[in-house]
């Protein structure tokens, strides 16, 4: 790393921006599993909305790709049309 104040600042400010990353696509990744796990259709059908817009925040800071973001919510919505 150079010794220059402002790549300093970069190393830092990477830092917080990895840490909060980190924060959001985990908390995405939990509230899949719990909309998964879900017993019944009502409450998937419900969950269902607050993880696609999770989702496409996700894709909004590019902490995922859009095309990422685009087969996952087709993917949960697929699975949630299909419970019985």
């Amino acid at each position: 790393m150079a010794n220059h104040k402002a790549t300093k600042k970069d190393v830092r400010q990477n830092e917080k921006r990895r840490e909060r990353n980190r924060y959001y696509g985990k908390t995405t990744r939990n509230a899949i599993r719990a909309l998964l796990a879900s017993d019944t259709k009502a409450s998937a059908v419900e969950g269902l909305g607050k993880v696609t817009s999770m989702i496409d925040k996700l894709a909004k800071r590019n902490v995922i790709h859009k095309n990422k973001a685009s087969n996952l919510k087709s993917g949960l919505t697929k699975r949630v049309n299909a419970m019985a």
